[in-house]
């Protein structure tokens, strides 16, 4: 069993950074470091060391949401999961994982296997911080609403820290709604999907992509037409690796696997472990310091680049008038 002494030091010695030292109390701090009823969001790759760290750092009351099921592609990176796990929720082996290493009596770990959008309004609401560590821009989209919808309708302000990683390159951020810029604000930060011409899948293949998309654009709907693609079905997957392969050697072209083609239909976001530790680190720092007070947070975004040696910078990102979301054009 872990005790506080790995982090008791940083909230019960006042530091020259913390802005309002006469009302700091360093017992009321460490209780409501534990009191705390915190959300993490996602249980993959950020996720798990998001949730590792979380437990780690004093917070009691964590509940993880993540839809979905472990994977043999999984393994390399979360570290959460073991070849046995295949299959099974994340949500529920990491919480399960993390509970029984950690072994205090003090954590729970609730997890939900769920999608984000079958909770309501009330729900997000019991929570005093979330923590994002989703790869789909459109779930960050939505709880990015979610938090402004909750602000309107009780008055309510939850703290979301959101983390990203995409290769050597990630980012963290704080974003409180109504104070600072929202996840809706920085859209275009955001790499585009990577697409291609028809004429070019349809004509003229040159890449390993190009036949995977033939693939999956023009075949599947060909040959099954009231049935949906499911990238999570080995069936599936195993059917469009085949008939990419075959499409590649009629144009000679090398390079069309099994894991690139789940890639490319998945739009698997490339990532590295080391990276999601950087990224995952810095979204707890934030959690620690917005529930705690012992120092100021982030304003409010960090960049961290380590594809071409190692750079990263912190900024206040604006807010855009014309947000749809946090504006008021």
């Amino acid at each position: 069993m872990r005790d506080n002494s790995s982090f008791e030091s940083l909230v019960s010695k006042v530091g020259p950074f913390n802005e309002y030292k006469d009302q700091y109390n360093a017992a009321e701090a460490l209780e409501v470091l534990k009191m705390s009823k915190i959300l993490a969001i996602g249980a993959g790759g950020l996720g798990c060391e998001i949730l590792k760290n979380l437990a780690l750092t004093g917070f009691k009351n964590i509940h993880v949401i993540d839809m979905d099921t472990i994977d043999l592609s999984n393994l390399n990176r979360q570290f959460l999961f073991r070849h046995d796990d295949i299959g099974r929720s994340k949500a529920e082996v990491a919480a399960a994982f993390i509970t029984e290493r950690i072994n205090d009596p003090d954590l729970t770990i609730t997890p939900h296997f769920k999608k984000i959008q079958d909770f309501d309004i009330d729900f997000y609401s019991s929570f005093q911080l979330i923590v994002s560590g989703l790869d789909s821009i459109e779930a960050r989209r939505w709880i990015n609403s979610v938090l402004f919808t909750i602000v309107k309708s009780q008055g309510n302000i939850i703290p979301l820290v959101d983390g990203g990683t995409e290769g050597f390159r990630g980012q963290s951020r704080v974003i409180l709604p109504t104070a600072t810029s929202c996840f809706e604000c920085s859209l275009d930060l955001l790499s585009p999907k990577t697409t291609y011409p028809v004429c070019t899948i349809a004509n003229t293949p040159r890449l390993p992509e190009h036949c995977i998309e033939w693939a999956n654009q023009m075949q599947w709907p060909k040959e099954f037409p009231s049935k949906k693609f499911d990238a999570d079905d080995a069936e599936h997957v195993e059917w469009m690796y085949q008939v990419a392969l075959e499409r590649a050697r009629e144009f000679g072209i090398d390079g069309v696997t099994k894991s690139l083609t789940l890639g490319v239909v998945k739009n698997i976001i490339p990532a590295i472990a080391s990276t999601n530790a950087i990224i995952a680190a810095s979204c707890c720092n934030e959690a620690f310091k917005l529930i705690t007070s012992s120092n100021p947070v982030l304003d409010n975004y960090m960049m961290y680049a380590g594809d071409d040696s190692i750079f990263t910078y912190t900024y206040s990102y604006a807010k855009k008038a014309n947000c749809p979301i946090c504006g008021n054009a």
